[in-house]
């Protein structure tokens, strides 16, 4: 019945591998429009894809009705005339949709479409996109673009070895600078440029790169996605399969996502959510392109870290210091050596220098003999797993004999050995020859961007070597609770706090005990059987915000105030015209921590889960954190740790812990009603959440619920 491969809520749990090695590497390639007439656009193309066919091996058709001849090959005036079945179809038309079918028929695998004019316009565009995919779905073949480019047949060096970096970019021109890399001898291996995403998208490529043994990491520059679950399926099986996956996402900003959208049609994405999903599944994400070449450059090259200790070593104590406070900040660990260790160093490092971490040998050491002996005494160290020595100025020598010690190092130990070449000049022979001569050391030119690659670099291992994917263990059934559920929603309604509670109820969430009243006799029996003090609150589905209404009355102690509280609420409804469902009278909960647990429907992602410091200050403090589905409870956890007020909850100035465990069992219960209700739940907001000491429980004091 397919529920093996299907959440709860009829999402794909897997995701198939397109197998693209025949659009990489085909046989036989058709140009669709080719032409040799000199000063045409199509010309160059025409004439790059030739060579382009040569070098990897593959047979060549111009296809042109106005030609007999192209660059002296045969031209063939249709598809249907090909001498031979064809891999690839490269479109060199206006409107490709005329030449779908055709192809189609012909059985073709792959087309590549270049025509800008899509989605990228506007609407108009849009809908000529819309019906460009829908005849690519029909035709079976599998279509890159339209508003795509050359970049998939660039020339690769192929005189490079050791891991490459697979490069996936919307915007062509972003991807030179990880492209070019290869000057600084870090092989490239594939380069797909996925403009609109009509068919084949990112998450496309990044499934198959992550399946091929030479790709050692993944680069990608990413507008806009065009599915989220499809972009969470491929992020899953590259974590599966261990490989890093380094992007820059656009859309930070509301300037940056409305430039995006016009660039390549897509829905950027509320960027908190991406953020959160590409954290979820260990997407590494960066700022600039030059984060996202030097980070993919590491992770591709780097083994395993054997441990999680950096050393900072340099020939200035200044610069070593503030490289330390860079790297402490962001999160790297420096440990301090011991004094065995120190004592060792000491022997070719002058006593009144300190050795701790960072390490200062004040200079002159490394022009002679005494050089490599440091060195090697760092990396034997059994708690330093990466050595890094920044150098911010080159001064041939010291930095020349250090640039060659460090590098000689390097091929002897398992470990990472980082240079910062701070040179803006960078023509130095130790930069040029001896540092990127090198496939073992990692070299930088900014501070900034190797503290943030080797932070990726441990944050990578660190997550894939925990990793349990959380598709594995996604409901695939609803449970009783839902059946349940289903009962008390309304389609297009709000659900009063009474009804939503009871939403709560049926999956197992604590509310406090509370009677739905529509009298002020029938509110002191209430009050007298839930117990004083009471709260009392007005119960309707067009109640959103009571207290700003005047409509909760806290701590009533008596049947006189509850007989008062009702008359005044309901007086309050009527003045403001607000339907009653009822008045609740309900437990005061006093002590605790205030928090808010909600779902809302993200347009790329569906269904995601937020907690946060809840209360009345939810939306000054705007202290939250984001979950996409599935996800378990290592991950409600990490939420959590992800809070700027987390120290609530742990106990603060004589506070005691609250119960992170059962806060955490409310996130994972909210999550399954995401999912199992996900057609009809729209939104669903509590706040405030009470989460008691620890031991003790959470209450929901208050929830609003939205059906779809």
């Amino acid at each position: 019945d397919g529920t093996a491969d299907r959440d709860v809520s009829g999402r794909p749990l897997h995701a198939p591998v397109p197998d693209l090695d025949r659009f990489f590497r085909p046989e036989s390639v058709a140009v669709i429009g080719a032409s040799d007439t000199e000063g045409r656009p199509n010309t160059g193309i025409t004439r790059q894809l030739i060579a382009w066919a040569e070098r990897v091996g593959a047979r060549l058709h111009p296809v042109n009705p106005g030609r007999a001849h192209v660059f002296g090959r045969p031209c063939h005036a249709t598809v249907s005339d090909l001498p031979e079945p064809v891999d690839l179809a490269v479109l060199l038309v206006g409107d490709p949709l005329p030449v779908i079918e055709q192809l189609a028929a012909a059985k073709v695998k792959f087309a590549v479409a270049f025509a800008s004019g899509f989605a990228e316009t506007g609407a108009a565009g849009a809908a000529a996109q819309d019906r460009l995919a829908e005849a690519v779905q029909r035709s079976g073949l599998r279509l890159l673009g339209p508003n795509t480019n050359l970049n998939a047949f660039e020339r690769f060096r192929e005189d490079l070895t050791g891991p490459a970096i697979a490069l996936i970019t919307q915007s062509g021109h972003q991807g030179r600078p990880v492209f070019t890399l290869q000057e600084l001898g870090i092989r490239l291996s594939h380069w797909a440029p996925t403009g609109n995403e009509a068919d084949l998208e990112t998450a496309d490529f990044i499934s198959y790169f992550a399946s091929r043994p030479e790709v050692g990491a993944i680069a990608a520059y990413v507008e806009g996605l065009k599915d989220g679950r499809s972009f969470l399926l491929a992020a899953d099986r590259a974590a599966r399969n261990k490989v890093p996956v380094v992007a820059v996402k656009v859309g930070r900003t509301e300037t940056g996502a409305r430039t995006a959208a016009s660039h390549t049609g897509k829905l950027t994405g509320a960027d908190g959510v991406v953020d959160a999903a590409m954290r979820q599944f260990g997407v590494i994400r960066v700022d600039g392109l030059d984060e996202l070449q030097d980070t993919a450059a590491l992770l591709a090259r780097a083994r395993k870290p054997v441990a999680e200790g950096v050393a900072v070593y340099s020939i200035s104590g200044g610069t070593g210091a503030h490289f330390a406070d860079l790297a402490t900040a962001a999160g790297l660990r420096l440990p301090a050596l011991t004094d065995v260790k120190q004592r060792e160093l000491h022997q070719w490092i002058p006593d009144y220098l300190s050795v701790a971490n960072p390490i200062d040998n004040g200079g002159h050491p490394v022009g002679d003999w005494r050089g490599r002996k440091i060195i090697d005494a760092i990396l034997a160290d059994p708690a330093i797993g990466v050595l890094i020595c920044p150098i911010t100025g080159p001064f041939p020598p010291m930095s020349d004999k250090l640039a060659q010690d460090l590098v000689d190092a390097a091929e002897q130990t398992d470990k990472l050995v980082c240079v910062v070449w701070g040179s803006p000049v960078g023509t130095e022979d130790a930069y040029r020859g001896t540092l990127l001569g090198s496939s073992r050391v990692a070299t930088f030119r900014t501070f900034a961007n190797c503290i943030t690659a080797v932070r990726a670099y441990f944050d990578h291992h660190r997550f894939t070597a925990g990793y349990r994917s959380p598709f594995d263990e996604a409901p695939r059934l609803p449970s009783p609770s839902a059946r349940k559920a289903q009962a008390l929603l309304r389609p297009g309604q709000q659900l009063s706090e009474h009804a939503a509670k009871q939403l709560l109820r049926a999956y197992g969430i604590r509310v406090p005990r509370e009677q739905l009243v529509t009298s002020a006799a029938a509110a002191v029996r209430a009050a007298s059987q839930v117990g004083y003090p009471v709260v009392m609150k007005a119960s309707g589905p067009q109640l959103a915000h009571k207290t700003e209404l005047g409509l909760v009355k806290v701590g009533l102690t008596s049947a006189s105030q509850v007989r008062d509280a009702y008359r005044e609420l309901t007086d309050i409804a009527r003045y403001e015209d607000l339907p009653l469902d009822g008045v609740l009278v309900c437990q005061m909960i006093e002590r605790g921590v205030e928090m808010v647990v909600g779902v809302t429907h993200d347009s790329l992602f569906g269904p995601t889960v937020t907690v946060g410091l809840g209360g009345v200050l939810v939306e000054v403090l705007r202290d939250v954190a984001v979950g996409v589905p599935p996800f378990g409870e290592e991950q409600a956890r990490a939420m959590l740790g992800e809070l700027r007020g987390h120290a609530l909850l742990t106990g603060v100035r004589g506070a005691p812990p609250a119960d992170l465990d059962a806060l955490v069992e409310v996130v994972l219960r909210v999550q399954r009603m995401s999912l199992e209700l996900d057609a009809d739940l729209a939104e669903l907001d509590i706040n405030p959440l009470v989460v008691l000491g620890r031991g003790q429980g959470a209450v929901a004091l208050d929830a609003l619920a939205v059906c779809h």
